[in-house]
């Protein structure tokens, strides 16, 4: 496992403590650094149980999940958050925090007890937010700002932690087309810039098709193909894995086909 970042071995989970649902079943998956992996299925087919699990949200059992080849049931939540930041599909956020103190969160991995950030963590969220073009909106009200940069910020506070994964839970489900390539283009750029590992769970195949270097394909629980996107969704696989028929169509505009329903 050297060679991976994360990884899981066999790993099963039901919500019921008898198995009567098991909504993941012998997954068996290594994530390599510096690459941008999607994870995609139908509805119900575990994705989003899956990140859960690969974060520690979801509690699994000993020698299923591991993160730099520990045992991520060995780790602290302070262990495990400086490993990996989470970018969760809901942003709504109750509080009236301003999006540069939002993104000041992404440093509280690295404090002690009502310790207060340095200028060093203070650099480090600037930084994060121009990454993600940002740093604009740093005084602003986290809640009266669009989705789209509401979003951006949730990935600069993921960036300042300074973590070698980040995972994305459908980051763009509830964002126009115009904001979902935004934040998919400043995903990409950050996995190329810093060589992390981005693991994103995402609906638009096309959109998985264009962005990932690898993608993982689940059905009912279970992996039924992984590999580059070009390997993955084949017409094939789609229309077994969706039921639905469709066609590839190359574009000379981008490296990966285009996926057009019948």
């Amino acid at each position: 496992m050297d060679n991976f970042v994360i990884s899981a071995k066999n790993l099963n989970y039901s919500y019921s403590s008898k198995d009567v649902f098991e909504v993941l079943k012998g997954i068996d998956i290594n994530f390599e650094k510096g690459l941008f992996y999607s994870i995609i299925g139908p509805n119900g087919s575990g994705k989003t149980t899956l990140l859960k699990c690969l974060n520690g949200m979801i509690k699994c059992k000993k020698d299923t999940v591991f993160i730099n080849n520990s045992d991520i049931t060995s780790l602290s939540p302070n262990q495990i958050a400086r490993n990996i930041s989470f970018v969760p599909q809901n942003t709504i956020i109750d509080f009236e925090f301003s999006a540069f103190d939002i993104v000041l969160m992404g440093r509280s991995p690295y404090l002690r007890s009502f310790q207060n950030e340095s200028k060093e963590d203070l650099h480090i969220a600037e930084t994060s937010m121009i990454a993600t073009n940002t740093w604009h909106l740093r005084d602003k009200n986290i809640n009266e700002i669009s989705g789209g940069e509401r979003q951006r910020v949730i990935v600069a506070r993921a960036l300042a932690q300074h973590c070698p994964i980040m995972l994305l839970d459908e980051p763009v489900s509830m964002l126009d087309i115009h904001h979902q390539i935004e934040l998919l283009n400043t995903v990409r750029k950050i996995v190329t810039n810093t060589h992390i590992t981005a693991i994103t769970v995402m609906h638009d195949l096309n959109m998985a098709a264009r962005y990932s270097d690898r993608i993982i394909l689940l059905q009912d629980g279970k992996i039924v193909a992984e590999g580059v996107p070009d390997d993955v969704l084949t017409e094939e696989n789609i229309c077994n894995v969706y039921n639905l028929k469709v066609q590839l169509i190359s574009n000379s505009s981008y490296s990966s086909k285009i996926i057009v329903p019948f």
